[in-house]
């Protein structure tokens, strides 16, 4: 219990003492108490430093956080995928926030290695190097392995020392800290702020088991293993477990090093080009694709291939609504909205009394002013945000899979006009959606029955290990940003809200004690 409420003061006082609070001051105005409390936190005699005043609210911001550690950093993160909850100019900030800490010593990535993939294992690694990236979970060496007889070379990812046990206890702190400000200000609750972190521990936890982000990677290899000019590395399993991952190592150029590909006589326009069309092939075709294509994480090899890393989160479509994508955004290329109508009242995506005309000509106000832009200007990762934001209205169902979906799609949008500011992002995607469409044989006035089809084919498709199914439940939290009521994470939650009921008067009698004994030291 003292444990638990020291961890909470020192994350509580960081925070009051950082810059964080006074960036977030400008965008959110909390009520009184609040501000009152972390004033309090913030007391010391030392003097602050001044060093930040010539930068931006966003360095501010993300410095911060950085400063702040793991748990920030991880939370950082999440919220900048949720701007319904801190807004979009917030949402905005956190998305430059950059996952680097300094790295922990090779020798203990070693006794890591050692003891997670055995001795006999950990004999056939060679020339493992000093650390060449660390973030705040894990770190990557470059080394060799003894592959039966053949010395490849390889990228090893190693869980940092002990980072479960300190997430996990960071978290439960901050947790309390959003239950206590939540039973402060009423108003906080609309914000959620306990299910928030409650959703970040959920997600986080899944991402630091290196075997799921394997099993991830192997799938997604199988699945693109014929797609011309891309390709996944290949997952070592002998020398991979829960907190080592060993995959190829890639010699390439970073997507972002655009002067570099040019001097490598790569054809940019044709790079961008390809970046969406795999990206809308690995979503429609297969239903699993690469939900984290930011420009760090993407790299061309000297065969001119894409070629993907880190899959600690992935995202994955079932077949319905791989259709209802595909479907969608061909009728917008088309500007045939009343098909765009049809397809959500069959999908059953909206009630089936929604007159058709209405949400045709509802439709027609989101497609017709896109279609009045530039070229350069017209996006379709917005155009479905603004589709889910007009059918919410027609009391459409969430579809947390396209949720996460729709942001990647503006990632990677991103990415390709960086690349080529003047990539035609419909006609790019046209191929691939008539493509698909044609191969599936299925018009749209068959459209019902292939839905009715397709359900109870999904039915009989055996269970995915649980490993798998526990992180793509974590992947549609992340979406959702909601904790169905049928799940056992619902039940683990409810248990924890008991717990911090509990804990909380404690508390707050413990870092009210400790802000004046305690305030000296830190």
């Amino acid at each position: 219990m003292l444990k638990k409420i020291f961890t909470l003061f020192k994350i509580a006082r960081a925070l009051a003492l950082s810059d964080a609070l006074e960036v977030i001051y400008k965008f959110h105005q909390p009520p009184l108490l609040i501000k009152l409390l972390f004033r309090i936190l913030s007391i010391s005699f030392s003097k602050r430093s001044s060093n930040s005043k010539d930068i931006s609210d966003e360095e501010k911001l993300c410095n911060s956080i950085q400063n702040m550690g793991t748990s920030f950093i991880k939370l950082g993160q999440f919220l900048s995928t949720r701007p319904d909850i801190i807004g979009d100019r917030l949402s905005g900030k956190l998305e430059k926030l950059q996952d680097r800490v300094p790295a922990f010593s090779t020798i203990e990535a070693k006794d890591i290695i050692k003891n997670n993939i055995g001795s006999e294992n950990f004999n056939l690694i060679i020339n493992l190097s000093e650390p060449i990236a660390a973030a705040s979970i894990a770190q990557v060496h470059k080394a060799q392995i003894n592959d039966e007889g053949i010395i490849k070379d390889v990228a090893i990812k190693v869980l940092r020392p002990n980072i479960k046990k300190l997430f996990n206890e960071q978290i439960d702190a901050l947790m309390l800290l959003a239950y206590i400000i939540e039973g402060l200000a009423k108003k906080t609750r609309r914000l959620r702020l306990v299910e928030v972190v409650f959703l970040l521990k959920q997600i986080t936890n899944h991402e630091m088991d290196l075997r799921f982000e394997a099993a991830a990677a192997n799938e997604y290899a199988e699945n693109t293993k014929n797609d011309n000019g891309f390709y996944v590395p290949k997952i070592y399993w002998n020398f991979t477990s829960e907190e080592v991952l060993t995959l190829d190592w890639i010699d390439g150029v970073s997507i972002r090093e655009k002067d570099r590909l040019i001097e490598k006589n790569i054809n940019i326009n044709q790079i961008a080009s390809d970046v969406i069309q795999h990206f809308l092939r690995h979503a429609v075709r297969d239903g699993f694709f690469h939900a984290d294509m930011h420009q760090g994480n993407l790299f061309i090899n000297e065969n001119g291939q894409i070629v993907p890393v880190d899959f600690g989160i992935m995202g994955r479509i079932d077949k319905i609504n791989r259709r209802f994508l595909a479907e969608i955004l061909y009728g917008f290329i088309r500007r045939d909205y009343k098909k765009v109508a049809e397809v959500h009242i069959l999908a059953g995506l909206v009630p089936a009394n929604t007159q058709l005309e209405p949400l045709s000509q509802a439709l027609r106000s989101i497609g017709e002013p896109i279609f009045g832009q530039k070229v350069k200007d017209i996006s379709g990762g917005k155009l479905l945000k603004q589709l889910f934001d007009i059918t919410d209205k027609f009391n459409m169902q969430t579809q947390p899979q396209l949720l996460m979906l729709q942001k990647t799609m503006v990632v990677v949008e991103g990415v390709a006009r960086r690349l080529n500011p003047d990539t035609n992002i419909w006609e790019t995607s046209r191929p691939v959606l008539e493509s698909w469409l044609k191969e599936t044989k299925s018009p749209i006035n068959n459209f019902t029955e292939n839905l009715k089809a397709t359900a109870d084919a999904v039915k009989k498709l055996p269970d995915l290990p649980e490993i798998m199914d526990k992180a793509n439940q974590a992947l549609t939290y992340l979406a959702s940003g909601q904790i169905p009521q049928s799940s056992n994470s619902y039940s683990a939650f409810k248990e924890k809200q008991l717990e911090l009921k509990t804990l909380r008067n404690q508390s707050i009698i413990g870092i009210l004690l400790l802000v004046f004994l305690g305030f000296m030291v830190f």
